[in-house]
């Protein structure tokens, strides 16, 4: 939020009864003296900034000093701006203004023979009134702003009521041109850490805007999302924004992000108010993006001195703490000439270097944490170790190194600390230890000693303290049912030096626990026995892991056995309910021929089915449909289903009247299993009319004089899926020699194939194969059906015999 001061001044106090009228006065005097302290502070705080812009102008116009302050105030005045706003804009700038020709155009001069004030501008910028007011305020605020953080604050609560704005972010190009995230406002902390860095990469908007120096505008997601790789999770939060780089004399090295939730473009008068933002905070953040930061030069020269003796990589830091109180950045007060190579930045002196500057990365690092919790008085913190590559008289070569962070009064000290190889080697071996769940152990049998392992204190769950157990009293911490066979075992090893390996469980603080023990003698030159080495392991994991296979084997067993029995039931069941004719029926004046193959892969049969019957009057009924599922609840509704619509055709409803009904009945019924898709079809033997419709069903397939096509779909929805759905139906007229393929889609899909190519894969399969015998159908199926078979195949094959 914005640091101006808003000055108010305090309200009357009134005197009542039995209140002294000097302690009034005082407060009243008290409030006047606040007021015109912040007045004078607002007003130091304004002269510093327009010091620091006539120096800019005295330095590249060559004015005296109230030249430079006339030219400002010029300036501000032709451009309709307040002499503080054009203060900030001419420190922003940072250019020299584009020079008249000398020679033929003298300076004008002043009665005084010095320089006249000219209203030469960087760059004319004009705005609406409400705008310009706007800008004024803004500037005002910027005097009481010092770090990115403050600012993108500040212009969030400037920004937000005139723009919509929801969110501020400032980006910083660091060393090696990635840029940093150095201050946000309207996002969590958590979004911030995770967009903190943005590799210079080309598409990312903010690194184009500032590689053009050009505003960069975002005002259409659905076509920038497909340009650029928008910040943002999910990036749909954001419908428009715009990233201003703030320009400068030595390039733009800054840019703000302006993001709002509601999609548009952004008005003229907008972006004059942004343009107008961007100049003004231009000259505000030039005075806080130094590298360095002044250290008092006794205390640095002492300190330094300090650490140019210390033979290790060491540093002083002092935390740099921002507006809000946090701590931001660590300043390097002293380094060792070790320092540096080890955080892998810049030779050369790190002294009144920012740590970030250093290492951007370094807050992804646990050191980083590690630092805060011992400024907190956590502690000092010891890192793990780490290897870092270095050079030895001229030879690559890989070192371990450990950091250790300790407060020191107000500031930190961090050290790193090399570690030999045979300390290497023993972390190593407590590493393995530790991951394999093993330990050793050594009995000495000459001195009745004993030493183990860090490890085997653990796995045993036994107190260090108490000490390791002699290797004849460890089966005494084994279960009852298991003590005799480890005895029996270090027995046989103690008297003819046998090795053994040997399984025992033991109970501890988690419950039982499977070990395993490996023990061999160690003999000297005479061959006596002298020393056990031994080696302990937990198998609790392992042994657990193959008794939850063992029990899922006998689970998966039983459980195919059921499926096994429910399948053989649910295919007597479907073949009671759906009869298959053994051979081609004449239907109307039709040859109808049907096939019906369960699915080869699981064990559970399908919801496919048909119908195929002449109704009364002389005409076919033909249905085909698909039951989502598979199992006895599909076989119940493919068999409800497929009942149900017979008697509702042949009973005289329509055929959009039946899929309506068999819609509610779906819905409505108890038991009914979820959706189902069906086609309809009704065949008028009078003048061979085949009207149909269908409910999200594949079309029917048309072959005709060797050409395949597919009948074009009614509109009809999913059964099930609607309590109000809409169908239609069509019909076509049929003519001797027409072959119409119904079938469920199981003849078709092959994942992850698209349906259009399955089809038409069908449609030249019927074309090649173009036998008109009973049988046919099968040759079709066994092109069709090469692969092994995942969901059941269903179709009827209607031909129209040719006349004569």
């Amino acid at each position: 939020m914005c640091h101006a001061r808003c000055v108010k001044s305090d309200p009357g106090v009134p005197v009542e009864s039995g209140t002294f009228p000097d302690v009034v006065e005082l407060a009243r005097v008290v409030a006047r003296q606040r007021a015109e302290m912040d007045r004078l502070r607002e007003q130091a705080a304004t002269s510093v900034v327009m010091e620091r812009a006539k120096g800019v102008v005295m330095a590249l116009d060559g004015s005296s000093a109230d030249a430079a302050e006339e030219i400002l105030h010029a300036r501000a005045k032709a451009a309709r701006r307040t002499p503080l706003e054009e203060c900030w804009i001419t420190l922003g700038e940072l250019t020299p203004v584009p020079p008249c020709d000398e020679a033929s155009t003298p300076r004008p001069q002043g009665d005084d023979g010095s320089a006249k004030a000219t209203t030469d501008a960087p760059e004319p910028f004009s705005a609406p009134d409400d705008v310009a007011d706007a800008l004024s305020r803004l500037g005002r605020a910027l005097v009481h702003v010092d770090t990115h953080q403050a600012l993108a604050r500040c212009l969030l609560d400037h920004l937000a009521p005139d723009l919509d704005a929801e969110s501020v972010m400032i980006y910083v190009r660091r060393s090696g041109g990635g840029l940093e995230l150095a201050g946000h406002a309207g996002i969590d902390d958590g979004l911030a850490a995770r967009w903190r860095l943005v590799p210079p990469f080309s598409g990312v908007a903010v690194v184009e805007a500032l590689r053009s120096g050009e505003p960069c505008w975002l005002e259409d997601f659905a076509r920038d999302s497909t340009r650029y790789m928008l910040i943002g999770e999910p990036p749909e939060r954001w419908q428009s924004r715009v990233w201003l780089p703030l320009r400068g004399g030595d390039g733009s090295e800054v840019c703000i992000g302006v993001l709002r939730g509601r999609p548009g473009v952004f008005a003229p008068r907008e972006r004059a108010h942004l343009r107008g933002v961007a100049r003004l905070c231009a000259g505000r953040v030039r005075s806080f993006t130094s590298a360095a930061v002044p250290v008092p030069e006794g205390e640095a020269d002492a300190v330094q001195s300090l650490f140019a003796a210390l033979p290790v990589p060491a540093m002083l830091l002092t935390p740099v703490v921002s507006s809000s109180g946090d701590v931001e950045d660590f300043r390097v007060d002293a380094a060792t000439a070790q320092a540096a190579d080890l955080l892998g930045g810049p030779s050369g002196n790190l002294t009144g270097r920012r740590l970030r500057e250093v290492r951007p990365d370094l807050t992804d690092l646990p050191v980083w944490q590690g630092c805060l919790d011992a400024l907190t008085g956590g502690g000092p913190y010891d890192s793990e170790p780490f290897a870092h590559q270095e050079t030895v008289d001229g030879v690559l070569a890989l070192a371990t190194y450990s950091v250790r962070v300790t407060r020191l009064e107000g500031a930190l000290v961090v050290a790193w600390l090399r570690h030999a190889s045979s300390d290497r080697q023993e972390q190593r071996l407590a590493e393995l230890q530790r991951l394999g769940s093993i330990g050793w152990a050594n009995w000495n049998l000459s001195r009745d000693e004993a030493s183990w392992s860090a490890q085997v204190f653990a796995i045993l769950d036994r107190d260090p303290a108490d000490g390791p157990v002699r290797l004849d009293g460890l089966p005494g911490l084994a279960l009852p049912e298991d003590r005799a066979a480890l005895r029996s075992a270090v027995e046989t090893l103690l008297r003819e030096g046998l090795p053994f390996d040997a399984a025992f469980r033991i109970r501890g603080g988690h419950g039982v626990r499977h070990l395993r023990l490996v023990a061999e003698v160690v003999a000297d030159a005479h061959g006596t026995p002298f020393e056990v080495h031994g080696v302990v392991q937990d198998l609790t994991a392992r042994r657990r892991a193959e008794l939850a296979l063992v029990e899922s084997e006998r689970a998966i067993l039983t459980q195919h056995d059921v499926l096994q029995s429910e399948r053989v039931l649910v295919a007597r069941l479907q073949h009671a309910l759906l009869p298959l004719p053994d051979k081609v029926i004449d239907l109307s004046g039709l040859r109808v021929e049907v096939a019906y193959l369960p699915a080869q892969a699981g064990i559970h049969v399908g919801g496919d089915w048909f119908s195929a019957v002449e109704l009364p009057d002389g005409d076919s009924l033909f249905v085909i449909g698909d039951v989502a599922g598979h199992g006895v609840d599909a076989v119940a509704t493919m068999a409800q289903l497929r009942f149900t619509a017979k008697g509702m055709v042949s009973t005289g409803s329509s055929l959009t009247g039946a899929l309506s009904r068999l819609n509610s009945l779906l819905l409505h019924t108890r038991d009914a299993h979820g959706t189902a898709t069906m086609v309809l079809a009704r065949y008028h033997a009078a003048d061979r009319r085949l009207v149909w419709a269908q409910a999200g069903h594949p079309p029917p397939l048309l072959l005709r004089d060797g050409e395949a096509t597919y009948l074009p779909r009614p509109p009809g929805m999913l059964l099930g899926a609607t309590s109000a759905p809409y169908f239609e139906e069509t019909e076509h007229r049929l003519e001797p020699g027409d072959r119409v393929l119904l079938y469920t889609d199981g003849l078709v899909e092959r994942a992850p194939e698209n349906i259009d190519v399955s089809l038409a894969r069908l449609a030249e399969a019927a074309v090649a194969q173009p036998e008109d015998a009973p049988g046919s159908l099968s040759t079709l199926l066994d092109v069709m059906l090469e692969d092994e078979r995942r969901d059941d195949v269903c179709v009827l094959d209607i031909r129209v015999p040719r006349e004569p």
